[in-house]
């Protein structure tokens, strides 16, 4: 009852929105495009290459376009920090509000890049000249209604750098209502949009839905999209290769065309002949008719929300929301109706809750110590972008820094695991106490998760549910119990499978997610919480083995070991030190 009125409200919030009506242009040149992209995917199109900016200013210069470079430096993984700069041609309009149509220009050096992104520098080359004047004729073939700004980024294929940057520091970014990001827009792929940010938030309705419906004018079908579980992996775990995420995170309407999917094309492969003319004029005009639609209505398509988009229709964020709330609150009442009977029982919960800081401990050492390693430089390195999953640092896992995390950790566990192992039988009550702790750790995270973003609970919900099964479980045999406790990790496995399927990373998606940490991508506020997580299940695995044992009573206290005796008598020294206070003081006599 409690889930089953929040999905009845979900449904009924389905909301179908309606696109800006068509704005008709002319027809877009797939063959010319196709040629200027050859002319583009020229090798060694590094970040900051001088070359590569220069050519695509002389494309634009004779067509009487306004050029400024925005130059600055960044943080390239491999390549430390590189002189980059951003390109913007300028197309004035009256109406106050901007609209900007972009492609990075740069790829990762290690083939042509024709498709990425050679085919969306040439399409946005060819979407500027229309608004252009070229050299001996009395004026341009558009006049528009809004600025367009045309923008050229560098570090696009390094998580997007040069969007970033452009998004976070422009001027007049607060006038920015729209943004078009063209990028390998002349695969044979289905033309697709993308429009997950580096927050959990989406473009408007209608933005989306009326760059869809030019999609669908020019193809006959609505653009392919993400699934409605990938939609919703990504509000949870904000992510994204393409450039519209860092505008969507500063709340600007943004979505990427492409005809590549969640990875860009093998850089290797992407050569000259597999690009598409008919595919380039098919986005080239669907991304043209977008444009002069934005630019008759913009003033309805401004902002950002949040939803599953499912085609026609969409799902409000605040009632999936709902929904996954309410999926967590069954687990909360049975959490506290546990609490509530070991207090009517008089079961002491002391000994477990100490038992479970004694874990919270270790894990806090392990990451802090993989944050403190990441000062060091121990990992790699990258101005907060994702590193792109193709790269050689998304399969290399860095030895030496790891076996310093590993043998630190060791040492911690060494400290810690004195007061947890069972020294004596440990009756039904200790156990029941044991899980009841770990259970209401769990729930007060999964507050914290709601908190922060309610979405992330798409991958907490499986283990609080299947969790709760474990003390009803404890007669039975092993096999069962390490079952209950795996299934349990479903949740987990299902952002780690979804970095493994979709970006071709195999086993290294579990180092890719803790790159994303280390090159500060993802916030900090989300190692706390995996903290509490870690040190839960570990409590509750140690149940599940038959390893768990109550923290130990003063009289129960085994002797120290070599590693705590040494923390403990340095402890000691300081602060008997800073009671004797500074030495060579003399101490004050009475009267």
């Amino acid at each position: 009852m409690l889930v089953g009125l929040p999905l009845l409200v979900a449904a009924f919030s389905v909301a179908r929105p309606t696109p800006l009506p068509r704005a008709f242009l002319p027809s877009f040149d797939g063959a010319a495009t196709k040629a200027l992209a050859k002319d583009a995917a020229r090798p060694f199109r590094l970040p900051g290459s001088l070359a590569t900016a220069d050519w695509f200013r002389e494309q634009l210069q004779s067509y009487g376009l306004p050029i400024r470079t925005e130059r600055f430096s960044a943080v390239i993984p491999g390549r430390g920090s590189v002189e980059l700069q951003n390109i913007i041609a300028e197309a004035v309009g009256p109406s106050p509000g901007t609209i900007v149509v972009m492609a990075h220009r740069d790829n990762d050096g290690r083939g042509p890049g024709a498709n990425d992104n050679a085919s969306g520098t040439a399409m946005l080359i060819q979407l500027a000249r229309t608004y252009g004047a070229p050299r001996g004729l009395p004026s341009g073939q558009l006049r528009p209604n809004h600025t367009i700004l045309f923008l050229s980024t560098d570090g696009g294929a390094f998580g997007g750098v040069g969007a970033a940057r452009f998004a976070a520091h422009y001027q007049f970014r607060d006038d920015i209502a729209g943004v078009i990001n063209l990028d390998s827009v002349g695969g044979s792929g289905r033309i697709r949009l993308e429009f997950g940010g580096d927050i959990p938030r989406e473009p408007s309705g209608t933005f989306l839905q009326t760059i869809a419906a030019r999609v669908a004018a020019q193809t006959g079908r609505l653009p392919a999209r993400p699934s409605a579980l990938r939609q919703l992996i990504d509000l949870g775990f904000p992510f994204s290769l393409y450039e519209q995420a860092p505008f969507l995170g500063q709340g600007i309407a943004a979505v990427t065309l492409t005809t590549a999917g969640d990875n860009p094309p093998d850089p290797v492969n992407d050569t000259k002949d597999r690009l598409r003319a008919d595919k380039l004029a098919q986005v080239g005009r669907a991304a043209q008719d977008a444009l002069g639609t934005l630019d008759e209505g913009l003033e309805f398509t401004q902002g950002t929300s949040t939803y599953l988009y499912l085609g026609s229709r969409l799902i409000r964020g605040w009632a999936v929301e709902l929904v996954l709330i309410a999926c967590l609150l069954p687990f909360l009442a049975t959490a506290i109706d546990l609490f509530a009977r070991c207090r009517r029982r008089r079961i002491p919960l002391a000994p477990a809750l100490r038992a479970y800081r004694s874990r919270l401990a270790f894990w806090a050492w392990v990451v802090g110590l993989f944050e403190l390693l990441t000062l060091l430089g121990a990992w790699p390195h990258n101005s907060a972008r994702p590193i792109p999953p193709t790269s050689a640092l998304a399969h290399h896992w860095p030895a030496k820094g790891l076996l310093a995390l590993t043998v630190l950790a060791l040492l911690g566990w060494l400290v810690a695991r004195e007061r947890l192992i069972p020294r004596r039988a440990i009756t039904l009550e200790e156990e029941l106490a044991g899980h009841t702790v770990s259970l209401l750790c769990l729930g007060a995270l999964s507050l914290l998760v709601v908190a922060t973003n309610p979405f992330a609970l798409v991958f907490l919900l499986p283990p609080l549910h299947v969790w709760l099964w474990l003390p009803q479980v404890r007669g039975a045999p092993l096999g069962v119990r390490l079952g209950v406790l795996a299934l349990g990790f479903a949740g987990p496995a299902l952002l780690v499978g979804s970095f493994a399927w979709r970006f071709g990373l195999g086993w290294d998606a579990f180092w890719y997610l803790a790159e994303l940490r280390a090159v500060g991508y993802v916030p900090f506020v989300v190692m706390p919480l995996l903290v509490i997580w870690l040190a839960g299940t570990a409590q509750l695995a140690a149940l599940a083995t038959r390893r768990y044992a109550p923290y130990p009573a003063a009289a129960e206290l085994p002797p120290s070991g070599p590693l705590r005796k040494v923390v403990r008598s340095t402890a000691l020294g300081l602060r008997n030190r800073r009671r004797r206070g500074p030495v060579g003081v003399p101490e004050a006599l009475e009267g």
